[in-house]
């Protein structure tokens, strides 16, 4: 594609907003908007469609059923009566009184595939007590019912049965108890299970370490719970105050910059004119010699290396210095955003709350379906197994794909929640007429209108995520077996397909406040959000990286107040002797509550960003094309305006001077 044909594209994109624009007109963020990306929203729906197909299939085969009665290794589901399976003698049995399954040796854990390794019974009651004998296993079957060997050895034949050792649970039987939903039997006693957690405890390397610090952990939940609150309570005020803080932090930064740079090229020049010295004036040794030459000549690339780097970066600190001004603008305005939309800030929650509920019902149907099926006889162990046979097999597969792309649709679904909250208070002159309940209100067009543009931006992350994580999980099973050059290949397709979705992601979220500010669908969003970004990329670049900062720094003190708090708290306490896991717990905590927040208000800089940039590029603030951004933000734009005046003025006087010369001479 040629020069002129990009230009030709770009204003028909450019055309498409301008034509019957609102923003030409004066009038504000419009009403009455219209549905986008219907064909997606239509895939989606019969997407979600067939989720809820392999959710009633898996109903409907047993798998539910299965995976809470449970069933024996012989194909029977305990509490109902079975039918026949061919080819195994011991199914087809009454299960109707024996309602709890029992393992044989319940510490017979394949930590690999994530089961127990063991002959599987159903029995009528979970043995409540220890039995150290074959005798003790007799007695308790005659006396409560509940055969505890294979169903074709009778209770009297225990003691004396050849296959006893095999089919018979594993001496000493200890105490168990039934799951309350899932009647597994349970050994009460957890010692059997010690290999699930025998890394930890090797890394711990001392039991009684071990217990100390989880009975720290018990014995200061109060502590917790109250640094667990102040972490929210410190993440609020964060919000409140950031606005005032940002200049300050922003001026700290740089600051901090230029002196580390500029002290950093001093030192190495002053080390490499010491050590010039020094080897001039022949001090050292014959060997010390050769050294210091060397270190001479690191020194001198060091030095110049860093000097070129100084220079790049104060000249850039230099040029972007009024670009700086209007990242502190974006957040003096995203407090006031926050101000009016205080519920913007229960967004993360509602969006993490979704995501439990959306994981808890996929998990549920995924472990549906690893009982669902017919059941097959494995020749190797003589046992059934349920199996999903031809194209029911993928249904897997359809499952994990809809794990990923209705996650991204859920987050998606609070950017352009937000999205159109902001660009409503941006676009609106008269605050105090907006609605009442603004988040509620951006839910519900949403939800009317741009669930389409969602789905469709969802599933380009998801086209993205897949190949990523196959490869990933490729990389995973390949570990140690494949040569250099494979990993380094694998590595680098995981890397560029990791900052493809990073970029995509990026995009999507301001092709959605395109979508919030002109009701397009998602091309022509992403389209004219992507012509913004390159139109503003200093700008953008200054506000990701400054204003990342200056977050990361919020994020940074609300997690160090906290551990500090943590501190006092938990000194006063002078019994717990090992307090280190509490206080890394509160700080974990701190620090994912401050992240939750801080992230908000990093969306909601984004989304001011272009809504002004959207503002600058159809308005002038002439009468009738009158700005609807915020004070802030007119300053800045005064001040830029000034300054583009200040250097016309200028150049036309050197000009006149210049003509003026010309025509003397």
């Amino acid at each position: 594609m040629t020069a002129d044909q990009i230009q030709v594209v770009v204003a028909v994109l450019q055309s498409r907003w301008s034509k019957s624009d609102w923003l030409v007109n004066g009038k504000e963020l419009p009403k009455d908007r219209r549905c986008t990306d219907i064909p997606w929203l239509i895939i989606f729906m019969l997407f979600c469609l067939g989720m809820v197909f392999i959710c009633g299939f898996a109903v409907a085969t047993g798998g539910a059923s299965r995976l809470l009665t449970g069933y024996d290794s012989y194909g029977n589901s305990c509490g109902r009566n079975n039918s026949k399976i061919e080819g195994v003698p011991l199914s087809g049995r009454d299960m109707s009184q024996n309602k709890y399954v029992f393992f044989l040796d319940p510490c017979n854990l394949d930590l690999l595939n994530r089961k127990i390794k063991s002959i599987a019974l159903c029995v009528s009651k979970c043995p409540d007590m220890e039995l150290k004998t074959y005798g003790a296993v007799k007695a308790f079957a005659l006396q409560n019912g509940s055969d505890l060997c294979s169903y074709e050895i009778t209770p009297t034949r225990y003691e004396s049965h050849g296959d006893r050792f095999t089919k018979c649970p594993k001496l000493p039987v200890q105490p168990s108890k039934p799951l309350p939903v899932f009647r597994r039997c349970v050994p009460m006693e957890i010692g059997c299970y010690a290999e699930f957690f025998q890394g930890f405890i090797t890394f711990v390397s001392d039991n009684t370490v071990l217990r100390r610090v989880l009975a720290g952990v018990v014995t200061s939940k109060e502590v917790i719970i109250g640094l667990c609150v102040l972490a929210l309570v410190l993440s609020l005020i964060m919000m409140a105050v950031i606005r005032y803080i940002t200049k300050l932090l922003v001026y700290i930064l740089t600051c901090l910059v230029i002196v580390g740079s500029t002290g950093g090229v001093a030192v190495l020049w002053w080390l490499y004119a010491d050590h010039k010295k020094a080897l001039d004036n022949n001090s050292t040794s014959a060997i010390g010699k050769e050294v210091t030459s060397d270190n001479v000549k690191a020194l001198l690339v060091y030095a110049i290396v860093a000097t070129v780097f100084t220079v790049i970066l104060l000249l850039v600190i230099f040029f972007m210095r009024k670009r700086v001004a209007l990242t502190i603008s974006l957040f003096h305005v995203a407090g006031k955003v926050f101000i009016h939309l205080p519920m913007l800030v229960l967004q993360p929650f509602l969006t993490f709350l979704s995501l439990m509920l959306f994981w808890v019902y996929w998990i549920s149907v995924l472990l549906f379906l690893g009982t669902s099926g017919t059941p097959v006889k494995n020749n190797s162990t003589g046992f059934v197994e349920y199996r999903m046979e031809g194209p029911l097999q993928y249904t897997v597969w359809y499952h994990v794909v809809g794990l990923i792309w209705i996650s991204e649709f859920i987050l998606a679904f609070q950017q352009m929640t937000t999205a159109l909250a902001v660009a409503s208070y941006y676009f609106t002159r008269d605050k105090s007429t907006m609605t009442s309940t603004p988040i509620l209100s951006a839910m519900l067009q949403t939800i009317r209108y741009h669930l389409g543009t969602i789905a469709k931006g969802s599933f380009i992350i998801t086209l993205v995520k897949i190949p990523r994580l196959i490869l990933t999980y490729i990389s995973s099973q390949l570990k140690g077996k494949e040569n250099a050059c494979a990993r380094c290949m694998l590595k680098a397709c995981i890397c560029c397909l990791w900052c493809l979705e990073k970029c995509l992601a990026y995009l999507n979220q301001n092709a959605y406040t395109a979508t919030a500010i002109k009701s397009t669908n998602f091309c022509t969003s992403a389209s004219e959000a992507f012509i913004l970004l390159v139109e503003n990329a200093l700008r953008v670049a200054t506000i990701n990286t400054v204003g990342d900062f200056v977050l990361f720094m919020g994020k940074i003190l609300i997690v160090a107040t906290t551990a500090f708090s943590g501190i006092l708290a938990l000194n006063y306490q002078r019994e717990y002797t090992v307090w280190v896991l509490p206080l890394l717990i509160v700080c974990v905590f701190a620090f994912l509550v401050a992240h939750c927040f801080l992230s908000v208000y990093e969306n909601v800089v984004d989304v001011l960003f272009l809504c002004f940039a959207v503002d600058c590029k159809y308005r002038d603030g002439s009468p009738g094309k009158e700005y609807f951004m915020d004070k802030s933000l007119m300053e800045f734009v005064e001040n830029n305006r000034k300054g583009g005046l200040n250097k016309e003025r200028g150049d036309e006087k050197e000009m006149k001077l210049m003509t003026r010369g010309g025509t003397l001479a």
